[in-house]
């Protein structure tokens, strides 16, 4: 009897300890996204995942619903949604294939190694990032009209009249968008030799229309991907960057297409994760900094703990030092990929690292083998109702990209040329240094942070997921999974937990400001970790669908931004 007594009071102590800390203790308690039984799309507008969702709920698959969306992100966030930029898409069929599509902007077939370079070899300040010059050939709709002949089910016109409908009827002004605009709008003055749209005081609750953007897309639905690279528009778009002091040509545009590539893939416990290859190097770094991690207890350190953010942070150290040095657009220079990402190559990249103090990044550079895109992107994630799943990151780069817009045709241009390797050695708009491997060179295609990622559990679709935010990308994309691998959180719990991060150069540790233990921060510090909560407001958006036990869908929406899951 006495027993018994003891037994209930441990256990009613049990359910008072939890109240008491605000765990959860079952999963009744945990923070859910949105959870939906048989499709789900997550973007960076509401507007943009509902028309998504309503491709699917039409029968279209996922690559149908991946055209819609995208195109409804250049209506409606403009600020890095786009017609004038490019991206990647990493797939997972439902019977397990899987694939990637690069269709990520090219340098003009002008463009030379020195371009952005005077007379004394030194970079030009800005000609990278504003205006024509930093333009790179776009490669969007070649993208999305790629994976819709190849896998798409709808006819195009479904696809795009409710994109068209949308930039005719306008689109609400959010408080964070009019922030965005505010800021921008002396850079828009700069860059541009007429008024634009986006001059106007736009205010929250107000309704911008885009009806030049409306009359470029009904030329498209009625010509197909030629009208943007061969037709009408690309005569005005290059006329229009001709007369700005660019360089694309007609051939330019004639000559793009989008690129299928294999996706780079590596297991992790029972995870296998599905990322994209170069020329972006979000595959590789998430894979190098996954397979360094793997040996160490991270479960066992608890989330955001001294040992944690110790381990994490050395992983992501070592491992955008060899960014630096090897990654480059594969159709010009050999990426070493399989001894990059090999077991026995980073277990020697991490024989250094010590729990007892920081590696000084003065000591760490690229490893030695033999073989010698901000917050200002965005990402979306879809999974529809057949079992097939996509991750797509899409970018202008920079906010607003060049901040160049041209008005007849209703949207901004990239400056993706600024993701080149201006001058070997020297840091770009992300701070992120680049090497000979990276080097501008005519039609080649610039080195990317984008890590559109998919991650199968035990042989089964677990999860999509990706974001914005530049060089914070990959290791934004790498702590959203070990949240939920390694410390058991909902989609939506692991999208909204605080981020740090670390890229090699500069030596320190970016933090969200205000969310981490002051104590950590002070342990951190004393171990000689420099800590930089200043100029890190926010880490990433990560838009993310977790695929539930019971076959459902949990979808996280990151409150970073105005990012929203919509499904069925």
């Amino acid at each position: 009897m006495i027993k018994h007594l003891v037994y209930l009071a441990l256990f009613l102590m049990l359910i008072i300890s939890c109240k008491e800390t605000n765990n959860s203790c079952n999963n009744t308690t945990s923070k859910r996204g949105l959870i939906t039984k048989h499709a789900m799309v997550v973007s960076a507008r509401a507007e943009a995942s509902k028309i998504g969702n309503d491709i699917l709920k039409k029968g279209g698959n996922a690559f149908d619903a991946m055209v819609a969306t995208e195109l409804a992100l250049a209506v409606s966030y403009p600020y890095a949604g786009n017609l004038g930029g490019g991206g990647f898409m990493v797939y997972r069929k439902t019977n397990g294939e899987i694939g990637a599509i690069d269709y990520r902007e090219k340098a003009p077939l002008s463009a030379t190694k020195d371009m952005f370079l005077d007379d004394n070899k030194n970079t030009i300040p800005e000609k990278s990032t504003l205006g024509a010059m930093a333009v790179g050939v776009p490669g969007t709709i070649a993208g999305v009209f790629a994976v819709h002949e190849k896998l798409g089910s709808l006819p195009i016109e479904n696809i795009l009249k409710p994109v068209i409908a949308l930039a005719n009827k306008g689109v609400v002004v959010t408080k964070k968008q009019e922030h965005r605009i505010k800021k921008y709008q002396p850079l828009f003055t700069k860059v541009n030799k007429d008024s634009i749209l986006f001059d106007k005081d736009w205010k929250a609750n107000d309704t911008i229309k885009y009806p030049k953007l409306a009359k470029t897309l009904e030329r498209i639905l009625k010509y197909g991907k030629d009208e943007f690279y061969k037709g009408e528009t690309s005569k005005i778009l290059v006329k229009f960057i001709k007369d700005n002091g660019g360089i694309i040509t007609e051939e330019d545009l004639a000559k793009y297409e989008a690129k299928w590539r294999i996706p780079i893939t590596f297991t992790y416990d029972d995870l296998k994760v599905i990322s994209m290859s170069p020329p972006s190097s979000g595959g590789v770094c998430l894979a190098q900094m996954m397979k360094m991690i793997e040996p160490y207890h991270l479960d066992e350190y608890g989330h955001n703990s001294l040992k944690a953010i110790q381990t994490i942070t050395e992983a992501e150290r070592r491992a955008y030092a060899d960014r630096s040095f090897y990654l480059g657009d594969p159709d010009f220079v050999e990426v070493p990929i399989n001894t990059l990402i090999s077991e026995t190559y980073l277990s020697e990249r991490m024989s250094d690292f010590t729990l007892k103090n920081a590696t000084s990044s003065n000591n760490i550079s690229h490893g030695n083998i033999q073989i010698i895109e901000s917050n200002e992107t965005t990402h979306y994630s879809i999974i529809d109702q057949f079992g097939n799943a996509i991750s797509v990151t899409t970018t202008l780069n920079g906010a607003y990209g060049s901040k160049l817009y041209c008005s007849e045709l209703g949207f901004f241009l990239n400056n993706e040329m600024d993701d080149f390797s201006s001058k070997p050695g020297q840091p770009n708009m992300f701070g992120l240094i680049g090497g000979e491997a990276n080097s501008i060179a005519p039609e080649k295609r610039m080195l990317s942070s984008m890590t559109p990622t998919i991650v199968e559990k035990n042989g089964e679709l677990f999860m999509s997921l990706g974001t914005p935010g530049g060089s914070t990308i990959m290791t934004s994309v790498l702590q959203t999974i070990l949240n939920v691998h390694e410390f058991k959180m909902t989609m939506q719990e692991a999208v909204d937990a605080p981020r740090f991060h670390h890229q090699w150069l500069p030596d320190e540790i970016l933090m969200e400001p205000n969310t981490f233990n002051t104590s950590i921060i002070e342990q951190l510090e004393k171990l000689g970790y420099s800590i930089n909560e200043k100029n890190s407001p926010v880490i990433g958006k990560v838009d993310g669908i977790l695929v539930l036990d019971d076959k459902s869908y949990e979808g996280g929406a990151d409150h970073r931004g105005d990012d929203t899951a919509v499904g069925f």
